[in-house]
């Protein structure tokens, strides 16, 4: 890893972008190579039998990592340099102390919920969430004894508090979960109100920041504990790879990589190195994507067949919802949903009308994707809760990609002619 000094020229802090090419390797280490090879290893060599049992003892957490020692690599199920070199690299958007990789977003949250939740506890969590996590929180938490209670995404710290109270659980809160924006209906959650009520019960504060992250929303800095990604979507940016990301404190994500080991959800050398190359364009793709949805999404807010549009950038001014808006995030992104007028049968013929956006789900990728979250990626939340949360039959959600923005509203004038 490179010197924490060599963030610096002649006094000048640099930037995250400028830091993404380089950062965390050297080249003499690798025989000269520019880029960091790929370490397609299961395996690693100790110098010593002593060496090997130094590192077993602080990877198995039978002694403390002395300040000034370094964990020697052993067998790429706890670590492997791709990984290692992304993880110091993933640190700089967020400004956090540590970072762990996984192999998908799910085994990041899933992780990170069952180190610090155990039997008898509570967790208390925004709604809407994406589908995979609304599932683990209902479906596989219960069955480890550890309940769950949601609150609307834009509540206010007042109604959060009322939802935690009507539990009657709250001195067993283990965890406070939020996604913002919320998947799918773009609603913000107020991270510092959240991050009040998780410190006065001594708990973590764990924010989903896929939707805009790394670069557009900051949670640390407004007081959460872990931030969370699906570096499948932005941070890998391609739709060619799957991985997760858990950044926080170095106590914290110590813990969250001990139960990593051995539920051996670490992410291979080969998505270390994906991620890798993909982190140096990652300014310029999230950038390009949120110019081209402010252009999406002025044309559909004055489309007569569109009836609303979920959008950042259109937030009522005044509205509570603005007011957090301006005070934790830094641009609207490029996730936009919104409801066609009709139901079902109308969303789905604009769907099968699109010739430019591809009928898939997913996001943050160079491509734009179109989705229907009723029938796909919400499939498995109850029509009850659909309804409670704002997810309607005609609501549709795009994720605008880096094609030419004037393409991407032909595309969708068009389909719109077939509602």
């Amino acid at each position: 890893m490179k010197r924490k000094e060599d963030r610096n020229i002649e006094g000048r802090t640099l930037k995250p972008e400028s830091l993404m090419m380089s950062y965390g390797y050297e080249a003499a280490r690798s025989e000269g190579a520019l880029k960091c090879p790929i370490f397609q290893t299961s395996t690693f060599v100790f110098q010593t039998a002593e060496e090997g049992k130094k590192f077993f003892e602080v990877a198995y957490g039978l002694r403390k990592q002395d300040p000034s020692e370094k964990l020697g690599l052993i067998y790429s199920r706890l670590n492997n340099p791709d990984l290692e070199i992304l993880e110091d690299r993933l640190t700089l958007w967020d400004n956090a102390e540590a970072c762990a990789v996984f192999e998908s977003g799910m085994a990041a949250i899933s992780t990170l919920l069952l180190e610090y939740a155990s039997p008898g506890d509570l967790i208390l969590h925004s709604e809407p969430l994406y589908g995979g996590t609304d599932h683990f929180l209902h479906h596989i938490l219960p069955r480890f004894g550890i309940e769950t209670a949601g609150f609307p995404a834009d509540a206010t710290e007042k109604d959060m508090r009322r939802v935690l109270e009507e539990t009657g659980k709250a001195d067993k809160l283990a965890m406070v979960f939020i996604e913002t924006p919320s998947n799918p209906t773009n609603r913000l959650v107020d991270i510092e109100a959240c991050a009040k009520i998780a410190k006065e019960h001594d708990t973590p504060l764990a924010v989903d920041n896929t939707f805009l992250g790394p670069l557009w929303q900051h949670p640390l800095a407004l007081g959460a504990d872990f931030v969370i990604y699906s570096a499948t979507k932005f941070i890998g940016g391609h739709s060619d790879v799957i991985a997760g990301v858990c950044l926080g404190s170095k106590e914290g994500i110590t813990r969250v990589k001990g139960l990593r080991t051995f539920l051996g959800t670490l992410a291979g050398p080969w998505t270390g190195w994906l991620l890798l190359r993909s982190l140096e364009t990652l300014k310029l793709r999230m950038t390009c994507q949120m110019k081209n949805a402010r252009f999406v999404a002025d044309f559909l807010n004055d489309h007569p067949k569109v009836q609303k549009v979920y959008y950042l950038g259109m937030l009522e001014e005044g509205s509570h919802q603005r007011s957090v808006y301006k005070r934790q995030c830094e641009s609207p992104g490029s996730m936009i949903s919104f409801d066609v007028k009709g139901g079902e049968a109308e969303a789905f013929r604009f769907l099968n009308a699109l010739q430019l956006f591809h009928l898939a789900v997913s996001l943050g990728g160079t491509e734009s994707l179109a989705e229907h979250p009723g029938t796909m990626t919400h499939a498995d939340v109850s029509p009850e809760s659909q309804n409670r949360m704002g997810i309607g039959a005609g609501m549709l959600r795009l994720s605008i990609g880096v094609e030419n923005p004037e393409d991407l509203v032909t595309d969708l004038k068009q389909a719109l002619e077939k509602v």
